[in-house]
């Protein structure tokens, strides 16, 4: 298994969505495409918006980006045209930030990571969960980020361009 620590005998409970873009809306100039089973974008900035909104969830996926690519999972996104980390909370994918208090592994404006992760040029494991006011992050099997928060209480959640190559599989998430 992929996930260590996928919940068993429940996989009819998940949503895959790396299937293609029927899932999606892409917001932005980012240049997605699907190459075999992964999404993959090397220009512009933009999102891949989820059409289905979600409050209390868990997102499993994998990711790969090159060195000094900035990406991140942005979560109940108030505004799905408008996506921002002030108006969404942001799982960081950027391990080259100016400011490394939110470098990957943390969520911007809430929670900086537990443990410094290097990520690029490799396939790295996202495990987010969102239930209720309580947000767990775990990148590579490791818990770097827990936080309580009332600020945003449901909408999709996006994968993010904004510089780099950037590669996304195995997405999937399931409604808690």
């Amino acid at each position: 298994m992929l996930f260590a620590c996928a919940p068993k005998n429940d996989s009819e409970n998940w949503i895959n969505l790396s299937e293609g873009f029927d899932s999606w809306n892409q917001v932005g100039d980012g240049n997605w495409r699907v190459e075999g089973s992964e999404f993959v974008a090397d220009a512009g900035v933009g999102h891949l918006v989820t059409k289905q909104s979600f409050a209390n969830f868990q997102i499993q996926l994998e990711f790969w980006t090159d060195a000094g690519a900035n990406s991140g999972i942005f979560i109940r996104a108030s505004d799905p045209e408008n996506i921002t980390d002030k108006n969404s909370y942001e799982v960081n994918i950027f391990d080259t930030r100016p400011d490394q208090t939110y470098r990957t592994g943390g969520v911007v404006n809430f929670a900086a990571p537990s443990e410094v992760i290097n990520t690029p040029n490799q396939w790295n494991t996202y495990d987010i969960t969102a239930d209720g006011n309580k947000f767990t992050v775990i990148l590579n099997g490791v818990t770097t980020a827990e936080f309580t928060d009332d600020t945003f209480s449901s909408g999709p959640f996006t994968l993010q361009c904004s510089g780099g190559t950037l590669k996304f599989k195995n997405v999937r998430a399931r409604e808690l």
